[in-house]
């Protein structure tokens, strides 16, 4: 079985394709992540998953999406987060980390409690984006970034990811979809500048672009770096696959591994069509015309949906969300359910 078979990059071997997803807990104190991180993550690396990623974490404060995000942003945080990544890898599991900066989405309330924007003078903060454009209507306006905060943020990735490895992290994943920083100034819906960030492809690139290179160059060679990418906005005159296709040959070129391919989160009104492996289509032209290997996300729920992703050629490793929340061991239920035997815990091997 394809789902169950082991998948290398680099010097980190995965014992099977079956990754959990980034989700954002909303539940960490000042960019720390708690002893609800621990469960969350670790539960899912006892469950069976090969490669176990942080919810997007922030490099800088006010790139949290609410202010009950985690972070990497300071020194201290490493310390926070080391022992969960260290218990990922006990279990067998691969600890991966996503490194991130929600923009102009920043400053908003926790999802259970609405989900709304937070006003500065109610505790927010001041949002960046490319532009300054707000995200929806009620949402703080953002700061147009200068060129010198540009510079600035680039190295505040590349200090997240010297931390994210001082963790224990051993996979890194780059953010850039959803409607986040990175997506803002890849998106025309977004990005309004006439400067060398805004316009032409190549220039709406160059962020992304100097913030891979930037972290692959601290990133040791032996380990991976993947980029997740929306690889349409599901909006005209907006980010399509077309450049998705270009901007993962780009990455290719740096030394990006995998484009772990999602779709949507610029605008707001955007009309997706939603179903089972929505989204798979994307990893699998991105696969094909760009020559780079790609993980399949968005509603893949079963486990022969998902091996048959696989076994098709569509994508090299499938990424779980809203499945793994559902079933922290939804991989050993895959397993049982292709007929494939894994090994567990020895505190659980009593119960196979």
């Amino acid at each position: 079985m394809k789902l169950f078979s082991p998948y290398r990059v680099r010097e980190v071997e995965l014992k099977n394709r079956i990754v959990v997803s980034p989700m954002c807990e909303y539940s960490a104190k000042d960019g720390h992540p708690q002893p609800w991180h621990m469960v969350h993550l670790g539960s899912r690396a006892v469950g069976g998953a090969a490669l176990v990623f942080t919810e997007a974490t922030a490099v800088e404060k006010r790139g949290r999406i609410s202010a009950a995000d985690t972070g990497i942003y300071e020194d201290a945080h490493v310390e926070s987060w080391r022992p969960i990544a260290r218990f990922i890898r006990e279990q067998g599991a691969i600890p991966g980390m996503q490194l991130a900066h929600a923009g102009r989405k920043a400053s908003t309330g926790v999802p259970w409690t609405g989900g709304k924007p937070v006003k500065i003078e109610a505790g927010g903060w001041e949002p960046v984006g490319p532009s300054a454009l707000a995200f929806d209507q009620g949402y703080n306006l953002p700061h147009a970034l200068t060129g010198a905060e540009i510079d600035d943020l680039v190295v505040a990735f590349r200090r997240a990811a010297e931390r994210a490895l001082g963790a224990g992290f051993e996979v890194i994943e780059i953010h850039g979809a959803h409607g986040y920083l990175l997506h803002q100034f890849l998106s025309p819906l977004c990005n309004q500048r006439t400067d060398e960030y805004g316009g032409s492809l190549e220039n709406r690139m160059r962020l992304a672009v100097r913030v891979a290179k930037v972290v692959r160059h601290v990133w040791p060679e032996r380990l991976p770096l993947f980029f997740r990418v929306s690889a349409s906005d599901w909006a005209e005159g907006g980010w399509d696959l077309a450049q998705t296709i270009e901007l993962a040959r780009e990455l290719k070129s740096l030394g990006v591994d995998l484009i772990d391919a999602s779709s949507g989160g610029a605008v707001p009104h955007a009309k997706i069509s939603i179903g089972p492996g929505y989204q798979v289509e994307f990893a699998a032209a991105i696969r094909r015309e760009a020559g780079i290997a790609t993980g399949a996300v968005g509603m893949i729920t079963g486990a022969a949906q998902a091996e048959t992703i696989l076994a098709t050629g569509q994508a090299d490793l499938v990424f779980l969300a809203r499945a793994m929340l559902r079933d922290p061991y939804w991989s050993r239920s895959a397993a049982a359910e292709l007929g494939v035997k894994i090994a567990a815990p020895e505190q659980y091997q009593r119960a196979w």
